[in-house]
């Protein structure tokens, strides 16, 4: 079967900065929706009228990928409005309950990076904003989508969407 929207590609990869550094690799084959929000438009691409057992290296720019990364997106909140025990790593689904910053954007995702005695940094960039990236796939199966994969344009959590909430050192999937 060709690969066409609406389908559902099953792959796996190897994910790698342009160092060779490992970020993620996914060696048990996962279900993605392809013509939906569940894969990156150039993963997309590259995967267009491919069969079961494509294999590609593709090289993602930043832009391509999880954006560049912006330093705006770094604020200071106070100590308090945090709960206790917060520690670097957290993250937070939108701005912290009680966040002073004006402007956040309420569809981040906010990783608490440094914490000091008086107030917390937090980075609303996605972790792996700014990194260009290398990613090593192979499609080990094609099938049509469900009328409920199509209707919500996935099949459920992605990595690419899992990605966004990994902590660091976390797996990201």
């Amino acid at each position: 079967m060709l690969i066409t929207a609406p389908c559902v590609v099953t792959l796996t990869w190897r994910l790698e900065d342009t160092q060779g550094n490992l970020i993620d690799e996914l060696a048990e084959p996962l279900e993605f929706f392809y013509g939906g929000e569940d894969l990156l438009e150039k993963v997309e691409e590259a995967l267009a009228e491919q069969t079961t057992g494509f294999h590609a290296v593709l090289h993602l720019e930043p832009e391509h990928a999880f954006g560049d990364y912006d330093p705006a997106l770094v604020f200071f909140e106070p100590r308090g409005v945090l709960p206790e025990g917060v520690e670097p790593g957290m993250q937070f689904d939108g701005p912290p309950p009680g966040a002073k910053t004006p402007g956040l954007r309420p569809d981040a995702i906010y990783t608490v990076t440094e914490v000091y005695p008086e107030h917390v940094v937090l980075d609303g960039n996605h972790p792996l904003a700014g990194i260009a990236l290398r990613l090593d796939l192979t499609v080990r199966d094609v099938r049509d989508a469900s009328d409920e994969e199509i209707e919500a344009g996935s099949v459920g959590s992605s990595a690419f969407t899992v990605l966004n909430t990994a902590p660091p050192g976390s797996p990201l999937h």
